[in-house]
């Protein structure tokens, strides 16, 4: 096993010199410069991630779907049973979900993961045990996790990238399933980037309006009940980021950014879904700071903190359809944008080689 030390200790800057490289090749290539906008960034980029110009393919991809269970669900955050969660972790195992529909589309794998789910699982082909607690504790009362909670659900994420880039995977993709997840991740969000309750917190699966409010009070609550200042981002570090991700996190936030820090630390890019894996991929930068180099922005969800995440990442995101659902599903549909980027630089000629005039200075 690796320690969680060690993986954070393997991250690395993305390499500079293949990304000028393929800046360089872009403008060699027949099309005009610029043309393919943000496909152009993403090809650059992942030549940086794998320090080669042309980058590999992106291909396998392999999707991780972390699920836990949240106490403040109790608060009445959310229409749905803390049940679901279960259910959903079995309907992924049972190839049921839209998940399942978007990796079989794409050629990706899936793998799902129960790092906190409140119940004890059958076994299922592609579900792996990995849990830490049944749940988190209530954040609206305090501490969501201990320290050596969020730490081990960090690790679990971190090996699951590891073993999944071992088996052949070269390109990861973040998913999450957990009842109540998105008023942890408003949390965490209103922490890391010091944005107030209400702009980041969003109605998840669909709530009324008075629910809605009342969610939105919890996650005030739930910051002032851990010391967090509401409109005042957490001093930065890794001692203040686990103590964040603890305090108003989920299992699987801290699963997913050991997941994306993992992805980093193979030298692998990680497709990021949601809002869920936005906030966690928060917690990931503040942990390790070169970690989000690798990190691609699957879509922008219709969840108004995703936005707000993104932004405080510096990461554009690649698709728009105002999808709300989680599981990984945007992340997957960016994919063939991703590989499609990587595509161009092995196999469009260049002005010279295809004997095409350049438009000249």
């Amino acid at each position: 096993m690796t320690s969680l030390g060690e993986t954070l200790g393997a991250v690395r800057p993305v390499e500079p010199g293949p990304m000028a490289e393929a800046r360089a090749h872009q403008d060699r290539l027949t099309k005009p410069s610029g043309s393919l906008g943000v496909l152009e960034d993403v090809a650059v980029r992942l030549a940086g991630i794998a320090g080669a110009c042309p980058p590999p393919l992106p291909a396998p991809a392999a999707l991780a779907i972390f699920a836990a269970d949240h106490g403040v669900h109790a608060q009445g955050v959310s229409p749905w049973p803390q049940e679901v969660t279960a259910q959903m972790v079995a309907n992924f195992a049972a190839g049921g979900a839209v998940a399942n529909a978007f990796a079989a589309q794409v050629g990706a794998s899936v793998t799902v993961v129960d790092v906190g789910v409140a119940a004890d699982l059958a076994p299922a082909d592609g579900l792996l045990v990995r849990k830490v607690a049944y749940g988190t504790a209530d954040l609206s009362q305090g501490p969501a996790m201990t320290r050596d909670q969020a730490t081990a659900a960090l690790t679990a994420g971190a090996e699951v990238a590891r073993d999944l880039v071992a088996a052949g995977a070269r390109c990861l993709v973040t998913g999450d399933m957990g009842i109540a997840n998105t008023t942890a991740s408003a949390a965490l969000i209103c922490a890391f980037t010091g944005r107030e309750a209400a702009g980041v917190t969003g109605r998840g699966t669909g709530v009324d309006d008075a629910t809605y409010q009342r969610k939105i009070e919890i996650v005030r609550r739930g910051l002032r009940a851990n010391g967090i200042a509401e409109a005042e981002a957490v001093p930065g570090g890794p001692d203040a980021a686990l103590r964040v991700l603890a305090a108003v996190g989920g299992l699987e936030h801290a699963a997913i950014a050991g997941f994306v820090i993992g992805a980093a630390a193979a030298r692998v890019p990680v497709i990021l879904d949601g809002v869920i894996a936005g906030a966690a991929a928060l917690a990931a930068s503040a942990l390790a700071p070169d970690t989000v180099g690798y990190c691609l922005a699957g879509h922008r969800s219709a969840e108004p903190g995703h936005a707000v995440a993104l932004t405080h990442l510096g990461l554009e995101p690649l698709v728009d359809l105002r999808l709300r659902l989680g599981e990984g599903t945007g992340g997957l549909l960016a994919h063939p944008l991703v590989s499609a980027a990587a595509r161009v630089m092995h196999e469009v000629a260049t002005f010279d080689s295809a004997g095409v005039a350049d438009k000249g200075d």
